[in-house]
């Protein structure tokens, strides 16, 4: 029987389905802090934030040319925003989870347990939101957010909420990545929101930002610790970009 204090993983499309949850946690982190009342969640004694042991290998840096790490290289030159899904899209059990995985907008490179080198497009980055936050269910996501999330206080309480909650395996869903939307693109940022189908047919969605490092894609965290926004039902498909057989 799984503890009702496990790390509740339900849904296809990223980590924190249950945003009740999620929320609680978050609220009494930001609270505490500003009281200064758990320093020990994000400060240097923390065995369960930042302070945390985190495993090698790395996300390489830019060469001196400033060109992308050893292996790494994407053709960026699809700007506009999308209105197709790739032709090269498989699809891959991560986690507990179908993902879409595309040999041109990545990730095209494995590290350990990071999957990384997306393109800097905005297809690139839809594919970045969909593997980073997957990975948050599995048991590396301390290595995938020191190396793949924006650093600042929203990783910081991502890191104190995540490392809080007792580890279980990822657990299967009835629920389907169906499709995305870029709701926003620059080469330095992107608002990527991903459309999610349950078994009963209804759909909704939630919005992640993510922003390009010089090296690749970061997903961003709120400044609550959450990856996402609250989900919300998605009363129309239009303008979704829907992944084929959704």
């Amino acid at each position: 029987m799984r503890s009702r204090h496990a790390f509740d993983e339900t849904e296809a499309a990223g980590p924190f389905w249950r945003h009740r949850r999620w929320q609680l946690s978050a609220g009494f982190v930001v609270l505490a802090l500003c009281t200064g009342t758990v320093a020990a969640l994000v400060g240097a004694g923390d065995t369960g934030s930042r302070a945390a042991p985190v495993a090698r290998p790395v996300i390489g840096a830019l060469a001196p040319d400033g060109s992308r790490p050893q292996g790494c290289r994407t053709v960026d030159s699809a700007q506009r925003i999308p209105n197709a899904a790739p032709r090269d899209i498989t699809w891959r059990t991560l986690n507990g989870a179908e993902t879409p995985l595309s040999a041109s907008a990545g990730p095209r490179k494995t590290t350990g347990p990071l999957l990384w080198c997306f393109a800097h497009t905005p297809m690139g980055a839809v594919m970045a939101v969909h593997t980073i936050s997957r990975q948050m269910s599995g048991p590396d996501w301390r290595t995938v957010s020191d190396q793949q999330l924006v650093p600042g206080l929203g990783r910081d309480y991502f890191d104190a909420m995540r490392g809080s909650m007792e580890e279980s395996g990822p657990s299967q869903t009835s629920n389907k990545l169906a499709g995305f939307l870029v709701v926003k693109y620059s080469p330095r940022t992107a608002v990527i929101r991903v459309l999610i189908r349950q078994a009963t047919m209804r759909y909704f969605s939630v919005d992640y930002t993510a922003d390009w490092s010089g090296v690749d894609w970061q997903l961003r965290p709120l400044n609550s610790g959450g990856l996402h926004n609250a989900a919300i039902p998605a009363l129309s498909l239009a303008g979704f970009v829907l992944w084929n057989g959704a």
